[in-house]
């Protein structure tokens, strides 16, 4: 039933001109689209056995997942870089279930997952689609596979899966401070002139259509309707991406040279592990990830095993990561590295970490 509303709606946008006397109707059909796909979206719970059906447990210090057509090499790939055997063959959806591996690169863990192959109109429930995407969202990367051999048209019809399901590649937040209030009436304000068309009539139209009749909303970015939809709706995520274009090994020379022009794109060969290096070193990039080495009093630092961390970590969110009872007894810690301006500093709990800092932590 709410397939075929969303249908209908998404038949009704397209046949619909856009013009100043249609924005109206936009806005209330965009939202009437963006609730119906919101009552699509499956939750992946990870509280089955690992490894088992399509959730599985989120392990190690971030999590990338391999999402394509069937048949393009995800199995393939996950095999070669995690040694964890995932089903391969040359027919069609030789993977049906999710299937984790794990690698380590630049002492962090990677979590590798192997999603089921999906089809155009998985967002619309075709094939395990709908549970495929669920699981994707959990990812802190997302890595399109595509096979050189066939259409590149395959990349936008995977973006447009992904996005149907209100994961937003490559994108930032929209920079929209939204709060509903119990009284009050709409109070609409900007922080940066609009220039994509959205004004405070098609605000209103917007919220209308949510039911929304008192809230605070203040743009600070030239925001679009679909980014006022976002924020509004909430569930959205927004993840980097890569395209990993494989089997560069049954292509020339000058068509490899085209592939590399492409943004975000990573040409590899899974089979012959050809461009490997490459591509580990593009996913440790988008995924952001900082190195912290620990230095017990007395010895030399710990660079084996470094503490994984996100950018802007403090030493307060060091400390906790390592135990709890280490912040009610901390004094003070000792950084050699690129955060402070010279080595050792003595710094504060609230001192922000970068890559690679050695930590000495001092106790009271």
């Amino acid at each position: 039933m709410a397939e075929q509303k969303i249908k209908d709606i998404e038949d009704e946008l397209a046949r619909t001109q856009k013009n100043k006397a249609t924005m109206g109707h936009i806005c209330r059909l965009k939202a009437r689209l963006a609730a119906l796909k919101r009552e699509l979206i499956p939750v992946a719970s990870s509280g089955g056995p690992k490894g088992e059906g399509f959730a599985v447990q989120k392990t190690g210090d971030a999590r990338v997942g391999l999402v394509g057509f069937p048949s393009v090499g995800k199995s393939t790939l996950l095999t070669k870089l995690t040694g964890r055997f995932s089903l391969s063959a040359a027919y069609e959806f030789t993977t049906l279930t999710t299937v984790p591996g794990t690698y380590h690169y630049k002492g962090a863990k990677i979590q590798l997952l192997d999603l089921p192959g999906i089809i155009e109109g998985a967002k619309d429930g075709k094939g395990r689609g709908r549970q495929v995407i669920a699981v994707a969202h959990s990812c802190n990367l997302i890595l399109i596979v595509l096979d050189v051999l066939k259409s590149l048209q395959h990349k936008k019809i995977i973006e447009t899966e992904l996005e149907g399901f209100g994961i937003r590649l490559n994108k930032t937040r929209p920079n929209i401070v939204f709060s509903r209030r119990d009284k009050g009436g709409l109070n609409i304000t900007y922080g940066v002139p609009q220039t994509q068309g959205l004004n405070e009539d098609l605000i209103r139209t917007i919220c209308s259509e949510y039911r929304i009749m008192s809230a605070d909303i203040r743009l600070l970015c030239d925001a679009t309707i679909d980014d006022l939809i976002d924020v509004i709706e909430g569930s959205r995520v927004y993840i980097p991406c890569l395209y990993v274009l494989n089997k560069i090994d049954q292509i020339s020379i000058e068509e490899l040279d085209i592939l590399y022009k492409i943004p975000r794109c990573v040409p590899i060969s899974a089979h012959d592990e050809w461009n490997f290096d490459d591509l580990l070193a593009s996913i440790w990039n988008e995924l952001s990830l900082i190195r912290v080495y620990t230095k017990p009093r007395g010895q030399i630092p710990d660079y084996n095993e470094p503490v994984i961390v996100k950018p802007g970590c403090t030493v307060e969110r060091f400390c906790n990561r390592l135990h709890k009872s280490i912040m009610p007894q901390f004094k003070y810690a000792l950084v050699w590295g690129a955060s402070v301006k010279h080595s050792p500093q003595k710094v504060g709990a609230a001192h922000v970490l970068e890559d690679e800092d050695i930590v000495q932590i001092v106790k009271k």
